[in-house]
């Protein structure tokens, strides 16, 4: 059941780096946040697979040094559009039309509007949009950690220019988000896999009007 597996799962703070995620577990994962839903469906954020030993140990070391990094099997950097472009918002469009097989009037009018719309927006205003589409996509692929009974735990504490440097992701029009090191627990060496999941009760958290 879905609500056992999210009790389950917990930010990990210490990984077994012997333990490896099987490679159609990581497949899965990555295809659920692919499906995630965008606004407009325009999937403005991409997801770097980091399993270059190097680069996960520069990025520790801008990370608060934070083990997970690299003691965990794999390390997703979840990074999002530092703009909407003409061409950036056209490519996806064009998706839409060759997929589909056909053209329609109503979405190429939406695609008018989205073009005068965003294009002309400041680039911070589009990059703090974009921000939130690729946040949907880091709790849709959280779950489907849990769901495939794998560790998986989402970091902010990191220098982000740091990290864009390590990657080379500004020449790439991205900025990051948020580290995701998978993993399996080290329940030994882990201080919070035994203490209680801790949430606001119902009542002070859903609001019917």
């Amino acid at each position: 059941m879905l609500l056992e597996k999210l009790n389950w799962r917990y930010a990990t703070k210490k990984m077994d780096p012997e333990k490896k995620v099987p490679q159609e577990k990581v497949d899965a994962i990555l295809e659920a946040a692919r499906l995630a839903p965008t606004s407009s469906g325009l999937q403005p954020y991409e997801i770097i697979v980091v399993s270059d030993p190097d680069k996960r140990a520069r990025i520790r070391e801008v990370a608060w040094d934070q083990a997970q990094v690299t003691e965990g099997s794999h390390l997703l950097v979840f990074a999002a559009w530092d703009n909407y472009t003409e061409d950036r918002i056209n490519m996806m469009f064009d998706l839409v039309n060759e997929e589909r097989g056909f053209t329609n009037e109503g979405w190429e009018a939406y695609r008018q509007k989205l073009l005068g719309a965003y294009v002309t927006r400041d680039a911070d205003v589009n990059y703090e949009h974009a921000a939130r589409q690729a946040y949907i996509g880091l709790g849709i692929a959280l779950t489907a950690a849990a769901f495939e009974n794998v560790d998986a735990t989402p970091m902010e504490g990191f220098d982000a220019d740091k990290v864009d440097e390590i990657l080379g992701l500004r020449a790439r029009g991205l900025r990051s988000l948020t580290l995701v090191p998978l993993g399996y627990r080290e329940t030994e060496g882990d201080w919070l896999v035994k203490l209680k999941k801790v949430r606001r009760p119902k009542e002070d958290f859903v609001s019917v009007i």
